[in-house]
């Protein structure tokens, strides 16, 4: 098992290509497909398409803000020529081994095959979804003379992701029920299954602009596939000493299979690696940092409101991380913080951090630092995950007890010692800090909903890009607009981060003074502050308007290029 997904990239390099031509230039189905191994051997290239170290961990939403905005941010995305994620090579590949993977006398071996092959499918096609709404559903191979399927229009959403949830469930049936961190199994299916259902859910209720119907549907379809991992995979939230529990999780070199389904393998043995200790600790990759406003999200440790503190707007760093959520002290540099393995305490560095709230999640020991020399392995599928999509699906559906909280936040707020989530409380004082963000929560459950919105926030934040999902199908764009934010400084001074009697932090204006062992940040050029002189939030890219089209920017557009190529596909609402 260990390592294996290293090894599939290395094993077999079946590269998939483009919608016209041949998945291998190897394989025929006269002399493959005829034993378990070939099957074997040809779904190893199907793992490819998983997430990449950098597409879990590099978030730069509104949770984790750089020194630069992609397009998304600043409204600036244009229809591009070609590309732009409209990109079918991986389904073909799929799609010709299902159309020849029969030939395989062992009729075990091919529905389990199969059932990798429809998983990897379903999640094509989630991908494609999300990003575009209505595409071709193709479950056959497109040959060049195919000019009926090759000038296809777009399909309905609703039929897509139907014809998705049928893989899911062929592959939830017939895929192996064992538990392994690095292969897909029938718990991985039920994962993505939950994923995917709460996704449409969500999208189908909020974004009433689409007129999609059988919200619920999908909901339910969390909620069932949820339940099932929960009660019957044997997976549990990993547990150790509250104050460290959370950020060992990231942290180890072998993903832990007691809360991982699925992560994407790293090795020094076969120099298969990343770049996480190096991307959080130096300039070269936009100096990320928690947003304020998430900062300020984390509960107290006693589970009340940090922004219900008198005052808390202008805590400076050590009085703001006192007490709170133990998952903030073990996601960024707080007060006490060492390396793994050292002893030495660190403050944020502010070279390496645009908020100064530095990332530690996933940060591994200092051996590890070299430039892409990392080898934490990384989670794609969790059971944390899972947990709180379970809660958030049964709220929104309007059939969440405070005994669903009890199986399911509950346990990922037992691992750092915090209370769980009060339904009763939460319904009856929502949170006016939480209700200001998300604007179109209505109904019964609307304290509750953004106490479930806070935790995934909190448990789930620098994962897969799930912020951005989490965004999009809750129509909360507007989020992306507003000016990003980071630690509360009075003004220029001296400072000492964690209060051990040493200035860690000098503001100056002019003349660049000389404080030993201490960072020098010029204000109005190496730092901003909202107020200058006077004070304030550090303010991120405060030069650069960001925008985000109601009307359009939910989508992708169609690139050019294959509209030309197949007149029968229809560009995206106001893309035109």
């Amino acid at each position: 098992m260990k390592k294996l997904l290293s090894i599939i990239a290395l094993s077999l390099g079946l590269v998939a290509c483009d919608l016209d031509q041949l998945p291998t230039d190897a394989i025929s189905p006269e002399t493959f497909f005829n034993s378990e191994n070939d099957l074997l051997l040809y779904t190893n290239s199907f793992y490819n398409a998983l997430p990449s170290a950098e597409d879990v961990y590099n978030e730069d939403v509104d949770n984790v803000v750089k020194n630069s905005l992609r397009d998304e941010l600043q409204g600036t995305r244009v229809v591009p020529t070609s590309g732009g994620g409209w990109s079918w090579g991986n389904l073909r590949n799929i799609n010709y081994f299902l159309a020849n993977s029969d030939k395989c006398p062992d009729k075990k071996a091919v529905a389990k095959y199969n059932g990798l092959a429809r998983f990897f499918r379903a999640y094509f096609y989630f991908g494609m979804v999300k990003r575009f709404g209505d595409v071709p559903w193709y479950s056959t191979t497109i040959e060049l003379e195919d000019q009926e399927l090759l000038t296809k229009a777009r399909d309905p959403r609703t039929l897509v992701m139907d014809s998705v949830m049928a893989d899911i469930d062929y592959a939830i049936a017939n895929l192996d029920a064992s538990r392994q961190v690095t292969t897909v199994t029938k718990w991985t299916a039920l994962a993505l299954k939950s994923r995917i259902g709460l996704y449409e859910g969500t999208f189908r209720k909020y974004h009433t602009e689409f007129n999609l119907p059988e919200s619920d549907k999908f909901l339910d379809a969390c909620i069932s596939a949820s339940e099932d991992l929960m009660k019957n995979s044997g997976y549990t939230i990993y547990k150790a000493t509250p104050a460290t529990a959370y950020m060992k999780l990231f942290s180890a070199d072998n993903a832990i299979p007691d809360e991982v389904i699925l992560a994407r393998d790293f090795s020094d043995e076969l120099q298969v690696y990343h770049n996480l200790n190096y991307y959080t600790m130096t300039a070269s990759y936009g100096k990320p940092g928690l947003e304020k406003k998430l900062v300020n999200s984390y509960l107290m440790a006693d589970g009340t409101r940090f922004t219900d503190k008198k005052g808390y707007e202008t805590l400076q760093f050590y009085d703001e991380v006192q007490n709170r959520d133990p998952r903030l002290s073990q996601t960024i540099r707080t007060p006490g913080y060492t390396r793994i393995g050292e002893n030495a305490p660190l403050v944020p560095e502010f070279g390496a951090t645009v908020t100064g709230y530095q990332l530690i999640k996933f940060v591994s020991a200092p051996k590890w630092d070299t430039f892409s020399k990392d080898i934490t392995d990384m989670p794609i599928f969790r059971l944390g995950e899972v947990l709180v999509n379970y809660a958030e699906a049964k709220a929104e559906k309007g059939t969440l007890t405070q005994a669903d909280l009890d199986i399911s936040t509950k346990l990922t707020r037992d691992r750092v010692g915090m209370p769980n989530i009060n339904m009763a409380d939460a319904n009856a004082k929502p949170d006016p800090y939480q209700a200001a963000q998300y604007t179109h929560i209505s109904g019964k459950n609307v304290g509750v909903i953004l106490e479930i919105r806070r935790e995934r926030r909190v448990e789930l934040v620098m994962e897969n890009f799930l912020r951005w999902d989490d965004i999009i199908r809750w129509k909360e764009g507007q989020l992306l607009t507003k000016t990003f934010k980071g630690m509360y400084f009075p003004g220029p001074g001296e400072y000492d981060l964690d209060k051990n009697g040493k200035v860690d932090l000098v503001i100056y204006e002019g003349t660049k003074p000389t404080v030993t062992g201490a960072q020098l940040l010029k204000l109005g050029s190496e730092i901003l502050l909202e107020n200058g002189s006077k004070g304030g939030n550090i303010v991120v890219n405060g030069h650069i308007t960001k925008k985000f089209d109601e009307n359009k920017d939910y989508l992708y557009p169609i690139p050019k290029q294959e509209r030309l190529l197949n007149t029968n596909l229809t560009q995206n609402p106001n893309w035109e």
